[in-house]
């Protein structure tokens, strides 16, 4: 079955990306083939070397090359390092978290003798002032396909059909992973589809089609920010400045404007090189393709014209023939927490701990422990998202993670989807049934369509192609696809299905003026899930690569191995926005703490159900403490005195919101505001 994939190497597996839909090979020779990036290792000190660490950075004039910890310099002066510098520079410029993981303790250890990467880590791992070690692994592509594009004369022909509910985006009516007739796929009395196999979605749109205030932060290839149906869902940086070589907003990250491409480490985000798949594109716009704009396709949470949906910021890992690291995935991570991210959408995992290792070489990590173990600085950003991503202000505080379960046809899942802290999903056909690639088992969280080409192979003909029927249709560069359309599968498709639910979800939280907590989302996510288990029986056949050697005789999958084992059930936009209709607790206006001197901004729409058509008015107890003005649809807090007061805020359908306001030195930080 050809795929494409993205592969970080790591002494105890692969980190893979599996896309799906075919082409010729062709390789990337320029990305790094060894596993990991030798000559350094990253390294979690103790809070008093990393606080002596964190002065002798602040001071250099040159490189820091020792510790002041007479164990570790020792090992260091064996090993000729040259260079120690922070894994997160920008943390002297970061807010105050709630979830202290201690990111600002990992440092780069760059050593120069005639030791490995692994043999350093040997040395450093038994002194009590490393708390963890990790080898930084490369992540480098391999291709075996790309996307199949759809050409202009045939979206131009499906566009005469559209579903109810979107009627002016002409190509859904292809997107059965959205709405499900159970009508697309029969042919010579076979049916290979079933009405509500999609994402129920349909019926949530009539709730909610996404709410702008709400970011996704897609960790991938770049995204063509310019595409017509995704241009205005795209991530703005309202502190940085477009094209900028400098760091505007100070956050340590110069002109990142939608985003940042942590491959090249610059603001200037790619999608056009010929070595860019498009699978960054692609993903994207099944979460946030703008609905009814009377072109291309319909999202899950792309919002209307009138009223645009949930935001795409562009965590860019590969650019061109270039690769990323560990590094680089971690600072993606920690960077989306920081600027406002609450889901994080990751179509990348390791190899299953039980995979088959004939086909995929090395098996990955095969329990928590193993990958808490093995991947500590990868392990230490999710959970710094995990937590501290969201507000206690807004509609969701921490992050959720979703994960690709992975294409191994494994029965389990890949990490770091498979923790529990996180959703890892696994892919089904249109028919419920499981794709023939998917991971499945232990670590699998819930489901959703990933396309299943060759579960489709009886329907290649002269009006449908080996890699369009079956497969995921969504965006894609015009250097793709001159449509600028195509197709892909893989659970890494099925991923950002989940994605866009969540998102979905906290959207209409948001418009309810309801917050959850992280952890209360992902449960819901995964109960509300809807149980396909009566599908999931007998016998299931497939073949492979129709499109290069035609027909054959096909290869058979028992269904009955997956049975209560694709998590429990196919995620469902309809239900999880019920549940968050039913739960959750009213957002208040929220308590400010103001510099003194200094001012703070905030829009009281966010805190009234409806309150964009309201008018407030702002009663400060004591005016020499603070005052407030308003500014369009913000009103602006400033602090005049060191001290403590309370306020009210009415809104002009009478609802009432009392709160305090804090005048300090220094300010925390206020939150979603």
């Amino acid at each position: 079955m050809k795929r494409f994939f993205i592969q970080a190497f790591a002494v105890v597996g692969a980190l893979i990306l599996l896309v799906g839909c075919s082409s010729e090979p062709t390789f990337d020779k320029t990305e790094p083939e060894a596993p990991f990036v030798e000559g350094e290792v990253l390294v979690k000190f103790s809070p008093e070397v990393a606080e002596a660490l964190s002065a002798s950075v602040a001071s250099r004039s040159g490189a820091v090359t020792r510790s002041g910890a007479v164990s570790v310099d020792r090992v260091m002066e064996l090993v000729e390092v040259f260079d120690i510098e922070p894994v997160f520079p920008e943390m002297t410029t970061q807010r105050e978290v709630k979830y202290d993981v201690g990111l600002e303790r990992w440092y780069v250890v760059r050593f120069g003798g005639d030791y490995t990467a692994e043999e350093v880590a040997e040395m450093l791992t038994p002194l009590g002032e490393v708390q963890k070690i990790d080898i930084n692994r490369t992540i480098k592509r391999a291709y075996t396909g790309k996307a199949t594009p759809l050409s202009v004369e045939k979206m131009n022909k499906m566009g005469a059909v559209t579903r109810a509910g979107a009627d002016t985006d002409p190509l859904l009516a292809a997107q059965w992973h959205l709405i499900n007739r159970g009508d697309q796929f029969i042919k010579d009395g076979s049916v290979k589809s079933v009405a509500d196999a999609d994402v129920q979605v349909e019926k949530a749109w009539e709730r909610t089609m996404g709410n702008n205030d709400v970011i996704v932060a897609v960790l991938d290839e770049g995204v063509f920010i310019n595409h017509p149906d995704l241009k205005d869902n795209i991530w703005v940086n309202p502190n940085e400045v477009r094209g900028s070589m400098e760091d505007n907003d100070g956050n340590g990250y110069a002109g990142d404007y939608n985003g940042y491409n942590f491959a090249r480490q610059t603001g200037a985000i790619t999608w056009n090189d010929a070595y860019d798949s498009g699978h960054g594109s692609h993903v994207a716009g099944v979460i946030a393709a703008m609905n009814n704009n009377g072109q291309g396709i319909g999202s899950i949470a792309g919002g209307t014209l009138d009223r645009p949906g949930v935001k795409i910021m562009v965590c860019q890992l590969f650019s061109g023939n270039m690769g990323a690291t560990g590094i680089h995935v971690a600072r993606a991570i920690k960077y989306a927490a920081d600027n406002g991210a609450v889901v994080l959408q990751c179509s990348w995992g390791y190899v299953s701990g039980r995979a088959n290792v004939y086909d995929w070489g090395e098996a990955g990590f095969d329990s928590q422990e193993a990958w808490e173990a093995g991947a500590p600085l990868e392990k230490d950003a999710l959970d710094y998202f995990v937590h501290n991503a969201g507000s206690p202000n807004g509609p969701i505080e921490g992050g959720v993670a979703v994960f690709a379960g992975g294409n191994e046809s494994a029965p389990m899942a890949g990490y770091p989807g498979a923790s529990d802290d996180y959703i890892s999903v696994a892919a089904t056909a249109a028919d419920f049934t499981p794709a023939v690639y998917t991971n499945y088992g232990p670590g699998t969280s819930v489901s959703a369509p990933g396309g299943d080409q060759d579960y489709y192979w009886d329907y290649v003909d002269e009006e449908h192609n080996y890699g369009e029927v079956g497969c995921v249709l969504s965006t894609l560069p015009y250097h793709v696809s001159p449509s600028g359309y195509g197709y892909m599968e893989g659970t890494s498709m099925a991923c950002p299905h989940v994605s866009g639910v969540v998102a979905l979800g906290i959207s209409y939280a948001a418009d309810l003026r309801k917050h959850f907590k992280a952890e209360e989302i992902r449960d819901m996510v995964i109960n509300t899930a809807v149980p396909f288990d009566d599908y999931v029986k007998g016998k299931k056949f497939y073949t492979r690569y129709v499109a290069d050697i035609g027909p054959q005789q096909p290869m058979t999958m028992n269904l009955d191995d997956y049975k209560g084992k694709m998590g429990s059930g196919q995620v469902s936009a309809e239900a999880l926005l019920a549940a968050i209709q039913q739960g959750g607790v009213a957002m208040r206006f929220p308590n400010l703490y103001i510099p003194t001197e200094g001012s703070v901004a905030v829009i009281p729409a966010r805190y009234f159900v409806g309150g964009e058509s309201l008018t407030y008015t702002v009663s400060i107890a004591n005016s020499s403490v603070a005052s407030v003005a308003k500014s369009g649809d913000k009103l602006v807090f400033s602090g005049l005195a060191a001290g403590v007061t309370t306020a009210s805020i009415t809104a002009s359908n009478g609802e009432t919101h009392n709160f305090t306001i804090t005048v300090r030195g220094l300010a925390g930080e206020s939150g979603w505001l």
